[in-house]
């Protein structure tokens, strides 16, 4: 079964082929997505990388949490599940 990984603090400069290969070393990606600002098209600073092993990737996270990228220390952990997020309200 796959895991899916959250993977903090990246640089912003970062795209999915970059993350893909930190990864890869550690076994097969399934995908890897920076996730971007909806209208800047900017990096969020954060991605997520499915790999289709558990074991290996329980051993990336082992690996590269904390692992230096740009100057920034990487925050890798499993992902949890998304939440059904309510609407924004606000109005009147």
């Amino acid at each position: 079964m796959a895991k899916n990984l959250y993977v903090g603090n990246l640089p912003f400069s970062t795209n999915d082929n970059d993350l893909s290969e930190i990864f890869s070393p550690y076994g097969t990606v399934s995908s890897a997505r920076v996730i971007k600002d909806r209208i800047t098209e900017r990096s969020r600073g954060f991605g997520f990388v499915e790999m289709e092993n558990d074991d290996e990737a329980d051993k990336a996270i082992a690996e590269v949490n904390g692992k230096d990228l740009g100057g920034r220390p990487l925050k890798v952990s499993e992902a949890k599940p998304r939440e059904n997020r309510r609407g924004a309200g606000g109005g009147y």
